[in-house]
């Protein structure tokens, strides 16, 4: 790349110190990007690429097409959903007992998880456990053409953890060229009338190209076992806010998130039988359309092996079609380590998948 494109991404090079918030106030103080020069999202993944040049290559994955010969009049929307583990919990409080501390390194980890969404190139990004939205997600995504939007946890457990870079919590972030912000929610999960710790993003967007109106939400419920209850109870909230933002399913939604829950749990199963007509879209990717993938996150603990299905992309079946959805890793390529690793920066892989209006008269909105 030439010097102008090297000047360019200078905020790359800014984000991989650890005073990167000092040196990033000029996108606090400024946060639209057109205040910013635009980035080329190719040339950020070259960049990338340098900084990844002596770790292993990244995971190939592909699309599995699930619409054959289907006509499509608009353009499809690329949604894509992560738990991209915040840089807190990894080296101060996960214990990933196989994976060496090095692999966690910020200054690398950050680069493995930009290259991950420059490669799918999502038109709407969905992610938990970012703490590092301001000096590094922001800005950077803001350049490519994304309008963002965070959301912190009221009492992060990153807080807890020496050096940290503040509370995580969830982001959400859009192409501006396709979409166009009809409303917004921020959203503090209750149980049981009471306020929890979790939160959702809820966004009523408009697609430039048909005009039609959906909704786009992100949320990350309780972790850890013991807490079923609490998450069914933040389940049911979270449905209860989506059908007044749907104006009861009349506006399609798309909700991504980490249940931290199986499909065994009742949260599950408040989703798949909600009036607001969902559907997971990762069954589709089973023999019979109906199970979910075996595992969405796998780890090792000290306490053992964690391999479980926890993260969703739940959709309104009604007026919306799942064009292509991502394949995940195989055990072979997550290896005997599991996640995360130099390979992989997460411990809970990414879900990618294009979806479509639904072209059925009777079906449309």
């Amino acid at each position: 790349m030439g010097n102008s494109t090297s000047r360019l991404y200078s905020a790359l090079a800014k984000t991989l110190s650890n005073g990167a918030v000092s040196k990033h106030l000029e996108y606090l103080e400024h946060p639209d990007a057109e205040f910013l020069d635009p980035i080329d999202p190719k040339d950020l993944l070259e960049e990338c690429q340098v900084v990844l040049q002596k770790r292993p290559a990244r995971f190939h994955r592909d699309f599995v097409n699930l619409q054959a010969n289907v006509a499509k009049s608009h353009q499809p929307i690329r949604v894509m959903q992560w738990n991209i583990l915040a840089q807190a919990l990894g080296e101060g409080k996960d214990n990933f007992v196989q994976c060496p501390m090095e692999a966690l390194r910020w200054e690398e980890r950050k680069c493995l998880i930009l290259e991950e969404i420059l490669a799918y190139q999502p038109d709407i990004l969905c992610l938990q456990e970012v703490d590092h939205y301001f000096d590094t997600f922001q800005p950077l995504l803001s350049r490519l053409g994304y309008q963002c939007t965070f959301l912190p946890k009221p009492w992060s457990p990153c807080l807890d953890v020496e050096c940290n870079n503040g509370p995580d919590g969830c982001a959400l972030f859009f192409l501006k060229d396709r979409f166009t912000l009809i409303n917004s929610a921020n959203m503090r999960l209750t149980a049981m009338k009471l306020k929890t710790n979790q939160v959702a993003i809820a966004q009523i967007l408009k697609c430039n190209e048909t005009g039609k109106l959906f909704c786009i939400a992100v949320t990350h419920l309780k972790a850890r076992n013991g807490w079923e209850r609490l998450r069914s109870a933040q389940g049911i909230d979270l449905l209860q806010k989506l059908k007044s933002i749907t104006q009861e399913a009349e506006i399609p939604v798309i909700v991504c998130g980490d249940f931290n829950a199986e499909p065994t749990e009742e949260v599950y199963k408040e989703f798949a039988n909600s009036s607001l007509n969902l559907n997971s879209a990762y069954k589709l990717l089973s023999a019979d359309g109906l199970s979910e993938p075996p595992y969405t996150t796998w780890k090792i603990r000290p306490s053992g092996e964690c391999r479980h299905t926890l993260d969703y992309i739940w959709y309104s079946q009604h007026a919306l079609q799942v064009n292509a959805a991502l394949s995940l890793l195989t055990e072979e390529q997550i290896g005997p380590n599991r996640l995360p690793s130099f390979n992989y920066p997460s411990d809970h892989l990414s879900l990618v998948c294009d979806f479509s209006f639904s072209e059925d008269p009777d079906r449309l909105l």
